[in-house]
C-alpha cells in the first residue's frame, strides 16, 4: 500500500507531466533562457515546479522546498527536492526522453521519491524500507557480478567541462571491460532505469541533490547501492556519483579510481 506521500508526490508529477506533455509539440513558441552557458530553462520547467510545489504545500505546508528552478523556500527537517523535467535539453529537441522527478529528504536522507516519464506513462516510486515499483510492480536491481558486459550509463553535464579529460578516462576504462555506455540525458531516469535491471551501472559528475535523490531512494529500495568516486556512501555533497548493483558499484569504484583527478574524489 502506496504511503500517503507517495500519493502525494504522485499526483504532483502526474500533474507536472501532463503539462509537459501537452506542450512537446510547440516548443518553438515556448520562452527559453539560458541561466549559464548550456544551461537552459523553459517556461515550461517553471510552470511545473509551480504546479508541483503548490499541490505539495497543500498537504504539507510546514515542510521546506527545494526546487532547481525556484530555489529553496522555507526551513524544515522534511525538505522536498524537485526537479520539474529533468532532461530539459532532451525535451527543447523533441527527443523523447525526459521526466519529473521528486523526493522528499529527512535531515537530508530520502524517504520518498517518485520519477514520472509522462510519454511512456511510467511511474516509479520508492518509499524507505516499503521497496521500489515501477507501475506499481515492485522492481530489482539487476544481478551481475561485475563491470565485464556490463551496460553502463553516464553523462557529461555542460557545467563540469572542466573534468572532461578525467571523464573520458573514466570511459575509457571502463570500456575496457563493459559491454556499452549509453548517454541519456535524464540523470533522473538513468537511476530509475537501474532500479529497474534495465541498466547495469551509472557515473556522473557534478549532479545537484534534485537530480539524485528520488533515483538514489530507488535504486537503494530496489537492492543497489550509491555513493561517491571514493566509495563512500550517500548522496554526495560533491555531486559525483556511482550507483548500481553493489557488485557493480564496487568493481566500477575500483576501476575509475586511478583516473581521477583529487577534486573528484573529494566529498
Amino acid at each position: 500500500m502506496p504511503r500517503p506521500a507517495i500519493n502525494v508526490a504522485v499526483r504532483a508529477a502526474r500533474a507536472a507531466g501532463n503539462l509537459i506533455a501537452r506542450n512537446i509539440n510547440r516548443v518553438e513558441g515556448l520562452a527559453v533562457h539560458e541561466k549559464e552557458r548550456m544551461d537552459f530553462v523553459s517556461e515550461v520547467d517553471r510552470m511545473a515546479e509551480q504546479l508541483i510545489i503548490r499541490d505539495l504545500k497543500r498537504a504539507y505546508p510546514g515542510h521546506a522546498f527545494v526546487g532547481e528552478e525556484t530555489g529553496e523556500q522555507g526551513r524544515s527537517r522534511q525538505t522536498w527536492v524537485i526537479d520539474p523535467l529533468d532532461g530539459t535539453h532532451n525535451f527543447l529537441r523533441g527527443f523523447p526522453h525526459f521526466c519529473v522527478s521528486i523526493a522528499m529528504l529527512d535531515a537530508g536522507d530520502p524517504i520518498y521519491g517518485v520519477i514520472y516519464d509522462p510519454l511512456r506513462d511510467e511511474t516509479f516510486t520508492a518509499s524507505k524500507g516499503d521497496g521500489a515499483f515501477l507501475n506499481e510492480r515492485r522492481i530489482r536491481v539487476t544481478t551481475r557480478e561485475s563491470v565485464a558486459g556490463a551496460l553502463l550509463c553516464t553523462g557529461f553535464p555542460y557545467r563540469q567541462r572542466r573534468h572532461l579529460d578525467a571523464q573520458l578516462d573514466m570511459t575509457k576504462a571502463l570500456l575496457a571491460s563493459a559491454e556499452d555506455i549509453r548517454r541519456t540525458g535524464s540523470a533522473a531516469l538513468d537511476l530509475a532505469y537501474i532500479a529497474c535491471g534495465r541498466i547495469d551501472g551509472y557515473y556522473e559528475t557534478g549532479l545537484k541533490v534534485w537530480d539524485m535523490a528520488a533515483g538514489c531512494l530507488l535504486v537503494r529500495e530496489a537492492g543497489g547501492r550509491y555513493c561517491d568516486m571514493a566509495g563512500r556512501d550517500g548522496i554526495p555533497e560533491s555531486g559525483n556519483l556511482v550507483a548500481g548493483n553493489h557488485k557493480v558499484v564496487f568493481d566500477m569504484v575500483n576501476t575509475i579510481q586511478p583516473v581521477l583527478t583529487p577534486e573528484l574524489l573529494a566529498r
